[in-house]
């Protein structure tokens, strides 16, 4: 399934998830104009290679820096390849805005590089010996994916689904897709953990980490004693958000 657009009608301009959209597409460019050895190095520098922290004696022989921890905010804003960040900042796009709406610009910012920072760590800590560099926004993403599951129990999303050569469209609850990904993300993770973590691959626990930490970080960022803006049909406040749709009055 991939999403297509949310049915929550954004109230303000969601600036921080546009800047956080344009500083990706703009290290994404300066990637794009690097010769391949010289982006491994620069992937390496700046992305979170788990062995760098957990075995500074090798990170030392092979020259990496070993006294700085600026890569678990750097590599967020790093990807791999177009499809990589395509499917980053379009979940951005979609579920960013609501949440930001919720938030504000500014509390949405460090919502959002704090979920990045806590995926980063869980990933240290499952992969504890990985030399491979990981790069990516997912992290910080799943943490707005983990913010919306809670603030807006009752959205609905629009998804694609092909078949063979047909695409078909379905509105399902924003609950049931973001529940579906992240058990997809912990299944995943728990199958990862029995092969090699030298192999590169999707940061499955990274996933988790960043999606757990939205779901307990919403609560410090959520606006109180009045929302950002007023609430839509189909969006309702955190406290009442599992009460029946039919029970609210438009």
């Amino acid at each position: 399934m991939f999403p297509i657009r949310d049915t929550i009608p954004g109230r303000n301009p969601p600036i921080a998830t546009w800047l956080l959209i344009l500083v990706n597409g703009l290290v994404f460019l300066l990637e794009l104009g690097m010769p391949e050895r010289t982006l491994q190095q620069f992937f390496y520098l700046f992305g979170i290679v788990p062995a760098r922290f957990s075995h500074p004696e090798w990170a030392a022989a092979i020259g990496l820096p070993i006294d700085t921890y600026w890569p678990f905010l750097t590599s967020m804003f790093l990807h791999g390849g177009w499809m990589h960040i395509i499917g980053n900042m379009w979940t951005l796009w979609i579920f960013g805005d609501n949440v930001e709406d919720r938030m504000g610009p500014m509390r949405f910012t460090l919502f959002y590089l704090l979920c990045g920072l806590a995926a980063g760590l869980v990933h240290w800590f499952t992969s504890p010996g990985s030399t491979v560099p990981t790069v990516g926004a997912s992290g910080a993403i799943a943490g707005v994916m983990g913010a919306y599951f809670l603030l807006f129990p009752t959205s609905r999303v629009v998804v694609l689904v092909p078949v063979l050569f047909l695409p078909l469209f379905f509105e399902i609850p924003a609950v049931t897709y973001l529940g579906f990904w992240a058990l997809a993300q912990i299944f995943s993770g728990t199958l990862s953990l029995a092969g090699p973590s030298e192999v590169g691959g999707v940061a499955w626990w990274a996933h988790v980490g960043g999606f757990t930490a939205g779901i307990v970080l919403q609560a410090f960022f959520v606006r109180r004693g009045g929302d950002y803006r007023h609430l839509s049909r189909d969006e309702s406040g955190i406290d009442t958000g599992w009460v029946p749709v039919r029970s609210w009055r438009a």
